[in-house]
């Protein structure tokens, strides 16, 4: 098949585009090659020179024009992510760009069999808890009175009692930030534009993707890069509210084979899936991990900080894309241990945590809990 990714020489795109390439489809990237993840503008030496480049910005007309000629599917990868106040730019980018996509496919009749959007587990909000007296839940954001006394936990929304956090299928969203509300925009003009017109499209939740290729100056790139960059110049990685947090992390490798198995399965037309690890672990019991990796015996620091905004607990079900066939086969450890090698021979790593810090402290995305 010949194969457009958007978002070609960024990190999922990249790992996508090597695996297309290597099952013998023919690739053409459209990147716009925009900071944060492209500091210098320059396409990224791991992109392999047997995929075709374009440079261009996906609310461009013209460049979805250029990049769907003679294109038999779609891989639609970029998207703006950061934890800024910019709130229109998300839209911008994530909404409107994909549906641009759909615009010119369906006014110039297009034969495109297949498109598949790059989603967001962050779409669910705080997705899906446990009430003994009420039963099951989906509580509402946080509130900044309840963070600002180091109250961590989700209440019932109902007897506000505790609840124990389920692992969150696909039947239920609720975005609550910026990113969230664009990623579920973008899906459902995937999905709905997709059956209307006869375009099979699949939207893929991804949860919080780790790996090498992962941009260090990104900061909604997630604790991997984070701790790893902090770690390797002796700092003790930060951790957000009390370390407790629930978070699945799932392999770049097996995303880009979750990207193909639906690409080829027509099973997966018109759905929404889950990809994730299939595993819990805290925060904090991540930072030891990859502290360990790197053999640095630094413990990790609470300074009693928070991100307004930011779920409490979110681990993804993933039985739906396992029906498929699909699984993940790479564990925490080989992801840390993989990333930890890929960083240690970066020439630009730097700790670039002060200057995210500096930024969300301004904007007031970070904050200081009593």
């Amino acid at each position: 098949m010949r194969i457009l990714v958007t978002g070609g020489a960024g990190f999922i795109g990249s790992h996508t585009v090597d695996l297309l390439l290597q099952q013998g489809h023919t690739v053409r990237i459209l990147d716009s090659l925009a900071p944060p993840v492209h500091s210098d503008g320059k396409m990224p030496a791991y992109v392999p020179r047997e995929a075709e480049f374009l440079l261009g910005d996906v609310r461009d007309r013209a460049a979805w024009e250029r990049a769907l000629r003679d294109i038999d599917a779609v891989f639609h990868f970029a998207a703006y992510q950061d934890y800024l106040t910019d709130f229109s730019k998300f839209f911008h980018v994530n909404t409107v760009g994909t549906a641009l996509l759909y615009e010119i496919i369906v006014e110039n009749k297009l034969p495109i069999r297949k498109i598949v959007v790059a989603s967001s587990q962050a779409t669910y909000g705080e997705g899906k808890y446990a009430c003994a007296r009420d039963g099951v839940q989906y509580p509402p954001l946080r509130s900044l009175e309840q963070l600002m006394r180091r109250e961590w936990e989700p209440r019932c929304p109902v007897c506000g009692g505790a609840m124990q956090p389920l692992d969150t299928d696909e039947s239920r969203v609720n975005p609550h930030n910026q990113y969230a509300m664009s990623k579920y925009t973008q899906e459902m003009i995937a999905l709905n534009l997709g059956r209307r017109y006869d375009i099979p499209s699949v939207a893929l939740r991804f949860s919080i993707v780790q790996g090498p290729r992962q941009s260090f100056r990104n900061a909604y790139s997630g604790v991997l890069r984070i701790f790893t960059t902090r770690l390797l110049f002796d700092r003790a990685p930060i951790c957000y509210e009390d370390g407790q947090q629930l978070r699945d992390y799932v392999s770049v490798h097996d995303v880009a084979r979750a990207n193909v198995l639906v690409l080829q399965d027509p099973r997966a037309d018109g759905q929404a899936f889950n990809v994730g690890s299939g595993h819990a672990i805290t925060v904090i019991e991540y930072a030891r991990l990859i502290a360990r990796a790197l053999g640095k015996p630094i413990a990790p620091e609470m300074p009693g900080q928070f991100r307004f905004g930011d779920t409490r607990h979110i681990v993804s079900d993933i039985a739906k894309l396992r029906a498929l066939g699909w699984e993940p086969r790479v564990s925490f450890e080989e992801i840390v241990a993989e990333y930890v090698a890929w960083a240690r021979a970066q020439p630009d790593v730097r700790d670039y945590y002060a200057d995210a810090e500096r930024e969300m402290l301004a904007r007031g995305t970070i904050r200081k809990a009593q």
